[in-house]
């Protein structure tokens, strides 16, 4: 009987977790990050720069309704930050928010954001949050039978665990980088300028040659995306 009545505390947990909790925690987050950034006046400050967003991600957001089916009910938000220290990042759901600094930063024209756009479009797209986490209970089974807003919150600062999940990350990143790519071409963009974006992340790094924690190096993310975009030039593909 006791195990019975456990049954469904342990189906609330990790070890029961399902893409529809992860994009559930994942609007919650997003909520919290984006209250935070209206409260010191830095949330879509720029309205220019919003109409911009909105526009090169719309064709973005519905050719990934065609390719990808599961996404074509998500209830997609795209918010934009003045926050100095803000890249971009989507999460699970299609909860898209934008660095208005580092765009400016990294002078993107709108082939080059639209390829940003679309790398981190398709982390949503491709489930990475629930690959994450599946990933880190995996290597650490003890998550299994802890609640899943613990290992939410593990992910992203619990360090011993954040070091085990680097190459994994690493890997998604180089994911988002083709299948965005290649998401980006499909909606009509040439694919030597998407490649373009990062061309100027490795120019504009201090150091091109090296990976980060969870990015491979700029250099190489540059190589592989120019060699993609050849070969889809090269190939003459029709967009399907």
């Amino acid at each position: 009987m006791l195990i019975l009545l456990l049954m469904p505390l342990l189906c609330a947990s990790a070890c029961a977790l399902t893409q529809e909790e992860v994009a559930a925690g994942a609007a919650r987050l997003y909520r919290e990050r984006v209250s935070e950034i209206a409260n010191r006046y830095a949330l879509d400050s720029d309205a220019a720069f919003l109409v911009r967003v909105d526009r090169i991600a719309k064709p973005l957001i519905a050719r990934a309704a065609t390719d990808y089916p599961h996404t074509a009910g998500w209830a997609w938000e795209i918010h934009t930050s003045a926050d100095v220290d803000e890249n971009a990042f989507c999460m699970a759901g299609g909860k898209l928010l934008v660095g208005q600094q580092f765009v400016s930063s990294q002078r993107l024209d709108d082939a080059e954001l639209a390829m940003l756009l679309a790398h981190e479009m398709q982390h949503a797209i491709q489930q990475h949050n629930l690959k994450e986490y599946e990933e880190a209970m995996r290597i650490e089974p003890a998550w299994r039978q802890k609640p899943f807003a613990e290992l939410e919150y593990a992910v992203d600062n619990d360090e011993a665990l954040m070091r085990k999940l680097d190459d994994f990350n690493s890997a998604q990143e180089l994911e988002a980088d083709s299948e965005g790519l290649k998401l980006a071409w499909r909606t009509g963009w040439p694919p030597m300028r998407l490649a373009g974006y990062f061309r100027k992340l490795s120019r504009n790094s201090a150091k091109p040659n090296f990976d980060s924690r969870s990015h491979p190096a700029p250099a190489r993310r540059w190589l592989a995306a120019k060699e993609l975009a050849e070969r889809l030039e090269k190939a003459g593909l029709v967009r399907q």
